[in-house]
């Protein structure tokens, strides 16, 4: 179970790491062959939390709790808790689903996020928890018992088996409606498989240690939490904009320029702040192959609908600028009168001087 926040505008890894002590260890990065075409900028810090206890169903659990911290200002929390082996399908999916009902682990993650920050704090710039999380969940298969089946693992789990783990439907669903809710299947071995979907994942892998398809997929979801949050404040920050220039044009002409100093200032931080931040979040991880976990990537980003959170965010920013430029001119066009109306009141303050003398 995943639970993502942003928690400030960037994190300093190297000095979270000193803060965090033991409890660091260090930073992590694919570790296949193929991940060489997955190129990571600063790759993230991994922090071994330590065990809790989670009630499933009435039975506790031990849950390892881990966290992985992004420069660019995400904490992703994870609580890992392990099913019975020797599971029947039908089983399995009965824990999977309790597990992503499970009412406590909001406020569960909410609490070990403040016990976190109150350590790595000093190492967080402009530290604040948004108000938006991203949550998901990915159901890990080591082994499969097949009884005999030699077929890969991507056709012994169809989508008919799936839905009951990944959508919780336990009445047959429709083939049309299955191809639509699980269009991402992906399988590199005849004995592993990924399964997407908005809310969660199904990975078979074999091999115990392999956690890059996990790895890539939190990446993408640091990255969507990222983008809906500048969209979500870009979206109020509009309206916040248009209200502060209202007021400021009712007030009296000559003090127009001198207002809008100040807005235009403000607006201007604040869309370099943007801009940096979503440049630095779609740059942290590169995509140099087609490759599986590449793949798995791209179609997470696509599910996600990413392109569609970033071309809200650039409309955002255009009419932004766009703003800015208007209130720019209107400050020119202001101090401009402003030095006509002075350079007119020298020209008459002379002729009184003259007349005055002449007298």
């Amino acid at each position: 179970m995943y639970r993502l926040y942003d928690v400030g505008y960037t994190i300093a890894l190297d000095r979270a790491a000193t803060l965090l002590g033991d409890l660091g260890q260090g930073r992590v990065l694919p570790k296949r062959g193929e991940a060489r075409a997955i190129e990571i900028r600063n790759p993230p810090l991994f922090a071994a939390l330590g065990t809790r206890e989670m009630r499933v169903s009435g039975v506790t659990y031990p849950a390892l709790l881990t966290a992985h911290l992004f420069d660019f200002g995400v904490c992703s929390l994870r609580l890992q808790i392990n099913a019975k082996e020797g599971l029947t399908w039908s089983e399995f999916s009965a824990f999977g689903g309790a597990v992503s009902g499970l009412e406590l682990a909001s406020a569960q993650f909410d609490s070990e996020l403040r016990a976190l920050l109150d350590r790595i704090g000093p190492a967080i710039e402009r530290q604040a928890v948004a108000p938006l999380t991203e949550d998901f969940v990915v159901f890990r298969i080591d082994h499969l018992a097949s009884g005999g089946d030699t077929r890969p693992v991507s056709e012994q789990l169809n989508n008919e088996a799936l839905a009951p783990l990944l959508f919780g439907e336990h009445r047959p669903l429709a083939p049309a409606t299955l191809r639509e809710l699980m269009p991402h299947r992906f399988s590199y071995y005849d004995d592993d498989l990924t399964v997407l979907t908005w809310e969660n994942a199904l990975v078979v892998e074999p091999r115990e240690l392999d956690l890059d398809v996990e790895f890539v997929l939190e990446f993408a979801n640091a990255q969507l939490l990222e983008l809906r949050l500048y969209d979500l404040q870009l979206g109020a920050e509009l309206p916040a904009l248009y209200d502060r220039v209202d007021a400021l044009r009712a007030r009296r002409p000559l003090r127009l320029s001198r207002a809008f100093r100040e807005v235009l200032a403000g607006l201007q931080t604040h869309v370099a702040d943007v801009t940096e931040t979503v440049e630095r979040v779609e740059n942290a991880l590169k995509v140099t192959n087609d490759v599986y976990l590449a793949r798995v990537y791209a179609a997470a980003l696509e599910l996600f609908r990413e392109q569609a959170w970033r071309n809200g965010i650039e409309r955002k920013l255009t009419i932004l600028r766009e703003t800015y430029s208007m209130l720019n001119g209107e400050a020119l066009a202001a101090r401009a009168e402003l030095l006509e109306l002075s350079i007119v009141v020298l020209i008459v303050a002379e002729l009184l001087l003259s007349v005055v003398k002449f007298l």
